[in-house]
């Protein structure tokens, strides 16, 4: 069995992996999803990975998986530690050096949602969170999302370089969200092999598919941890 480190992104904590938490350890995995560092400005993403790490302690048999703005501290965390797989899950992918305030800008984000806007009236970046980032939620489950909102990154992690020299030399699996309102799928599409090289996977849902659908995130992360303990 494997422990799936689940590293959350901006303005979000642990909880909102507790779905897929459920269902990873109902197959009998073990899960640690933290609420990472929230309220201080002061912090960076390496102060990020370090609770990260710490959570983690001895465990092993890692997969690592980052939501959303966790691309930037996932790969951290996996560089640090002996990890089976790192997994991104509609990931920020950054580049050595980069600061995370101006990955929008050198990725073309804000290009690709113009776009898609235009083609689906409106929807993808709509400032409402119902409809651009919870729109396949339950409305419950998504009002208890907005209500647990969080001060996350803080602005020292955005501004600061992202400290690693080269991507973490991990087997790297990406995940885009086929009807994402917020990282459009063509995106992804193309941001994935320019700089990963590698042709992202897909699942059917929005940005918080964790928890709209939980189960087919579990069975991806589980058949992604059983490639990795079959491979030579």
């Amino acid at each position: 069995m494997s422990t799936f480190v689940l590293i959350h992104g901006g303005g979000d904590g642990g909880w909102g992996w507790h779905l897929v938490e459920a269902e990873l350890r109902d197959r009998g995995h073990d899960v640690i999803a933290p609420d990472l560092p929230a309220d201080d400005d002061s912090l960076t993403l390496t102060d990020y990975a370090d609770a990260v790490v710490e959570s983690v302690g001895e465990e092993q048999n890692l997969i690592v998986v980052g939501h959303s703005f966790g691309g930037f501290t996932a790969p951290l965390v996996a560089d640090r530690l002996h990890v089976d797989q790192l997994v991104l899950l509609a990931g920020m992918i950054p580049s050595p050096g980069e600061p995370p305030g101006e990955w929008w800008d050198n990725t073309g984000y804000r290009k690709a949602v113009d776009e898609q806007a235009e083609t689906d009236g409106g929807l993808t970046g709509n400032a409402d969170p119902y409809i651009s980032f919870l729109h396949d939620v339950p409305r419950e489950l998504a009002e208890e999302a907005v209500s647990r909102e969080r001060v996350h990154p803080s602005a020292a992690a955005m501004a600061a370089p992202w400290p690693l020299d080269a991507w973490p030399d991990v087997p790297t699996r990406f995940v885009l969200c086929s009807e994402d309102r917020f990282f459009p799928p063509a995106f992804f599409r193309r941001l994935v092999p320019e700089r990963l090289g590698i042709v992202p996977d897909e699942i059917t849902g929005g940005h918080c598919v964790a928890l709209s659908r939980p189960a087919a995130v579990a069975d991806l992360l589980e058949g992604y941890a059983a490639a990795a303990r079959n491979a030579p």
